[in-house]
Order: structure tokens, then sequence, then C-alpha cells
């Protein structure tokens, strides 16, 4: 807190100091040891661990898959949603989806209304904005695999990443090194390469498209509790 005011007060150089400190960086794994000395983490012996923000969760798939926009400033833009989300909402309005990289912009450029928020953020348990909320709260529902996994932006998301996946590694198992390191951050382990070799070549079996199954094989990745939590 001294640190803080001696510095003018600058929240962006806390924020910074926290997720830079190497308590931050602690893994949320815990040994029994650990568990019996600290077992309310009240020391902060180990790293926290929940899901990402709705928004962060968004800009987390389009990281990944490599369509993320590094464009700064602007309007609110219209990232893909189905019209029927609006078609409740005050003045009837009409969501018509940004074209080009405005598509794929960052979160904190999604429009907001208050009578029809964008659907998606909604499932992730971000607020309306109808009322203060000091804290948001963090749910599990089955509507929110469902949405990662047939929602058309995810969808996107995961063309995307098969895309890049095909282009950059000719070899099956990089591209499977490639989809995974892309979203869990880590180098994998045999057994998820064996794994997710074995369901590609499985959906390709069934479907007879090899491109399709690399985007199934994407987007089951995406769709990983590990992909979207902080741990």
């Amino acid at each position: 807190a001294i640190d803080f005011v001696e510095n003018g007060w600058s929240v962006k150089r806390l924020h910074r100091q926290i997720v830079l400190s190497a308590t931050y960086q602690q893994s949320s794994r815990i040994s029994p040891e650990l568990l019996e000395r600290d077992p309310d983490n009240i020391l902060l012996a180990r790293g926290p661990r929940f899901r990402l923000d709705a928004e962060a969760i968004r800009d987390v798939g389009l990281k990944a898959s490599g369509m993320l926009s590094s464009k700064m400033y602007g309007p609110s833009v219209f990232p893909v949603q189905d019209a029927r989300v609006y078609a409740a909402a005050y003045g009837k309005p009409k969501w018509v989806p940004s074209k080009g990289e405005d598509r794929y912009r960052r979160s904190l450029y999604t429009f907001s209304k208050r009578t029809a928020p964008f659907a998606a953020f909604t499932v992730f348990d971000a607020p309306t904005g109808e009322t203060c909320t000091a804290r948001r709260e963090r749910s599990n529902t089955p509507l929110q695999a469902l949405t990662m996994l047939n929602d058309t932006m995810f969808v996107e998301m995961a063309e995307g990443l098969a895309k890049e996946a095909i282009q950059q590694h000719a070899d099956a198992r990089e591209r499977v090194q490639f989809i995974l390191r892309r979203c869990l951050t880590r180098p994998p382990s045999e057994s998820e390469i064996a794994t997710l070799l074995h369901f590609q070549e499985a959906q390709q079996t069934r479907l007879k498209n090899e491109s399709l199954a690399w985007v199934l094989t994407a987007r089951a990745v995406i769709n990983l509790d590990e992909t979207i939590t902080k741990g």
C-alpha cells in the first residue's frame, strides 16, 4: 500500500507489479505439506485458479487462433452473434456484424446495449450494465460448454487455428503440438498428443474431410477447461 502511494497512485503500475510477482505466478497445484500448513491459502502458498472473465475468454480464443486484431482505439464494433439476440431489445435495433479486422478486435471494443448485452458474454457471467457490480459471480453451466462448442465466433476461431496449424506444419503430430501449445501455453504431454491424434484420425475417417477434421480438433482444444482457466 505504501509503495502504491509513493509511486503516484498508479493503478497500471500496481497491476503490473502484482502480475509479475513470484507470488502471483505460482502454480495452483498444492502439495500435501502446503495444504496442511495453509489450507485456506491465507499465506498465498499457491496461486489462484479460476475461470477467466467473459471478455478474456473471447480474447484468448482469438489470440490462440491468430485472428486477434491489434488495432487500437476508435468506435465500438459488432462481433458475430445470432441476429435474434436483438429481437427483444428496446427500439428493435439491428446487430450487423463488423467486417474485416473489426470483427476480431479485443472484447473491450464490443458494442453493448443494456436491454440486449452481447449474448456470449452474458453466458459467462458478464454484467449487463443495468446495475453496478462490485464483483462478478463465476458459474459453471452446460450452456457455457455449448457456447464454446457451437457459437459462430468460437467456430471461426477453431477454423482460424486449424488453418494456421495446417499452413505451418505438414506433419500431423506437429500440428497437434501446435494447437495444444497455442491454447494451453505449455508443452503438451505425450498422452495428450496421442489422444488428440486419435481424435483427429477418427474425425477424418468419419467425415472424409481432412480440413474439417482439424477444425473439430482445434475446437475441442479451445473448449478445454484449461484453455479458459487461470491456474
